[in-house]
């Protein structure tokens, strides 16, 4: 794809020179693009750099404070912005796509919500990932669009919300399971933090039932949260009720990493419990 399309791009980087490049080129469209690295010692700033792109540099918190933190402190040359992650790849009717909408949508239109297509072992996740109702809100204009969550981020606007019929390719493991492991393992720390502190548990029945995927998934996730055995639940209706089982081996691969990330995030909430109650009784 020659022509320009008028969409900035920011992505966030951390020693991702396995991917930056891959990334870089699916969105060769843009003339300006903003990769905000949090110190590589990968070389993926350099990298990046020989793509034409400008790297900014910001020490990581977390993922919402890196994502406001481009929005607010980051002048872009475009009024429409895309967010993405270095291992993911905007393909070409994609980017076809967020051409025409951004050149129609009107004033009152402020982002617009897509899906992603993750891939493991060669296989695409469809049923795993539960790609159908899998809604991000990644592509909005500047000035009207702020995210909240340290992890696993949410994307609020003040106008209207639309989306697009194409997806993004996602390669989460294309730096290994162990990377992925390690990752998550993270990702763990800081759900079991929010959760610990009363930030991701409030849920309401009529929600649930909402025609919005992202308040039904939002609450949804809430409610499993209160459910006794919650890591094998979420393996039930991920592998089963949801169809991972339909994505052979490599589902089922998944279906367990996942399993396993979430008995994780619980262990590590009552461990915060534990070390909040001995600390009380200290007193």
């Amino acid at each position: 794809m020659h022509k320009t399309i008028p969409i900035s791009v920011v992505i966030l980087t951390h020693n991702e020179a396995a991917n930056i490049e891959r990334c870089l080129d699916s969105v060769s469209w843009s003339n300006d693009v903003v990769v905000l690295d949090s110190f590589s010692t990968d070389g993926t700033p350099d990298l990046a750099k020989g793509k034409g792109a400008r790297v900014m540099y910001r020490e990581f918190d977390n993922y919402a404070a890196q994502r406001n933190y481009v929005l607010k402190e980051i002048d872009y040359k475009n009024f429409w912005i895309l967010m993405l992650d270095a291992d993911e790849v905007v393909p070409p009717e994609l980017a076809e796509e967020m051409n025409r909408v951004v050149k129609e949508a009107n004033h009152c239109t402020t982002m617009f919500r897509l899906r992603r297509k993750d891939f493991f072992m060669g296989t695409w996740l469809k049923y795993s990932c539960n790609y159908s109702s899998f809604w991000m809100g990644r592509l909005f204009r500047t000035g009207h669009v702020y995210i909240e969550r340290s992890v696993n981020e949410e994307y609020y606007t003040d106008g209207i919300v639309e989306r697009l019929e194409h997806s993004l390719l996602h390669f989460p493991f294309n730096k290994g399971i162990n990377h992925w492991i390690d990752k998550h393992n993270r990702y763990s720390s800081m759900e079991a933090d929010l959760v610990f502190r009363k930030r991701s548990s409030c849920w309401h029945f009529a929600d649930l039932f909402r025609k919005d995927p992202v308040i039904r998934r939002k609450n949804l996730k809430a409610l499993m949260f209160t459910l006794p055995g919650r890591p094998l639940l979420m393996f039930l209706g991920r592998y089963f009720v949801c169809g991972g089982f339909l994505d052979g081996w490599a589902g089922l691969t998944f279906c367990i990493l996942k399993t396993y990330y979430e008995y994780m995030i619980d262990c590590k909430i009552r461990e915060l419990h534990f070390s909040y109650s001995k600390f009380q009784k200290s007193f």
